[in-house]
Parts: structure tokens; sequence; C-alpha cells
């Protein structure tokens, strides 16, 4: 192997070197190998009100069904809080008058788990993303922990396609990037919540992806391939919240 590899290094074929990167092809996330973040979010329904403060950006509005402003949000103009009863809160977010974004949170009876479910349509795509947490209540009132989450295939699938310099990614949920392995930053398409995308190689085998909104770094992914080429370890480094969690992704 490492014969030919030196060989087609001699001969500079630049196709046949990006089909040995270890970064293309399709990954899925394993979810059963997913560690969540120990810190808590807080969301609390409280007179009427729902109370969201480790949200970004913070929703602190009347749970009254109306349609409100949602200043600082690149998902929704507007967003409508509802309590349906003392348990659910369902949610419903707004772009140009169309609904890009529903969401629901029920407390279980015993008070202890929380069942959330959200259904994002990410870049105005016809096919939504579906999303499904099972969060518990830790220690303080109105913190919780997830506990396990489930999605749907076309956001736990990308596809990455390696070039002479860097990478292309895509998935079914409509996002892309092309980037370049200079840590500058380049445009990310089809998700409002992100504008840029930025990597940086650390090695033959490991990249972090460093992902921005309007220059404000979100989060850091610090990606590895194994050896074998079959999976991609994952720890990623939300800068907002201050949190870290780390998932697999297998290569199809």
């Amino acid at each position: 192997m490492r014969k030919a590899m030196l060989l087609l290094a001699v001969l500079g074929s630049a196709g046949l070197l990006r089909a040995q990167s270890p970064f293309g092809g399709t990954w899925t996330i394993d979810l059963s190998q997913t560690r969540f973040p120990d810190k808590p979010q807080t969301a609390v329904l409280n007179n009427g009100a729902f109370q969201f403060p480790t949200c970004d950006p913070e929703i602190n509005m009347k749970a009254g069904g109306a349609d409100r402003l949602a200043p600082g949000s690149k998902t929704c103009d507007t967003l409508a809080v509802k309590a349906v009863d003392g348990k659910t809160v369902a949610a419903a977010c707004k772009k140009g008058g169309k609904v890009v974004e529903t969401g629901r949170r029920t407390v279980s009876a015993d008070g202890k788990t929380i069942t959330l479910g959200a259904t994002p349509y990410p870049g105005g795509n016809k096919q939504p993303v579906t999303l499904k947490e099972t969060l518990v209540r830790v220690a303080a009132s109105g913190s919780w922990r997830t506990q396990r989450a489930n999605a749907s295939e076309n956001t736990l699938t990308r596809a990455s396609k390696s070039t002479a310099d860097g990478m292309m990614m895509t998935n079914p949920a409509g996002e892309s990037f092309n980037a370049k392995f200079d840590g500058k930053g380049y445009p990310i398409k089809g998700n409002p919540n992100y504008t840029m995308v930025s990597l940086t190689k650390a090695n033959n085998r490991s990249f972090d992806e460093t992902v921005k909104r309007d220059g404000r770094i979100l989060s850091v992914a610090h990606r590895t391939v194994s050896v074998d080429g079959k999976t991609m370890s994952v720890k990623v480094e939300n800068k907002v919240q201050g949190t870290t969690g780390t998932l697999t992704e297998i290569k199809q």
C-alpha cells in the first residue's frame, strides 16, 4: 500500500489521490453511540409564559398561541407558543408567513421526563427533518438533560467528496458546502442557522470543522477516521452552550 501511494504521489494523479482520502464517502450517525452533553438546558412554563433561557436566541413569551416577533432568530420572523395544557407546550415558527418549523414539549405524568418533538423544514425543503428527544429532570427545577434522541435519516446522513485541497459536503436535507483545508471561511448553503464553515486538517485521518453564524463561532467538530476507514469519531464543542458531546458516524 505504501509503495502504491508513493507511486501515485510521484505521478501527481490528483483524481486518484482524492479517491484514497479517508474523509470521502457517505456517513451516517449511529445514535446508539452518541454521548450527549452533561450540562442541562432550562425550560419552564410559568404563569402563562414559556421561558427557555438556554435557547439561542433566548425565548421568553406568553404561551397564548399568538404570533410574536422572534428577534435574533435566523430561522423565523415570528414564533407562536401555546400552552396546550399544564404539561404540553406547542410552538410554530414562521418565515415570511410560512411555517418552517413546529415543535411540541410534553412533561410525563410523574414529572420526571420531557418528550420533545420537532419538525423543521431546512432551507425551505419540502421534505422535513423529524427530531425526537427524551430529556430527564435534574435536581434544579426546570432543568433537563437529554437522555436519548432520534432523527430522520435525511439529517443523520451526509455525503463527503474529497477535492484536491478540501472537501465538498451535502446531505438529503439540502445543506451543503465546498471548503478547503486552509482554515478560511466558506459559505454553508441550505441552513439559515449557519453561514460559514472552515476546515483545518490535523493529519491524514483528522480534521476540525468550525461552524459560524455572522462571524460568531457556534461549534467546532473534531473529526477522526478510524484506521480501517469504517467509522468516524466526532467530538463536538458547542461554543454557545459551553458543552461537549461525542458521536460516531458509520461509513456506508
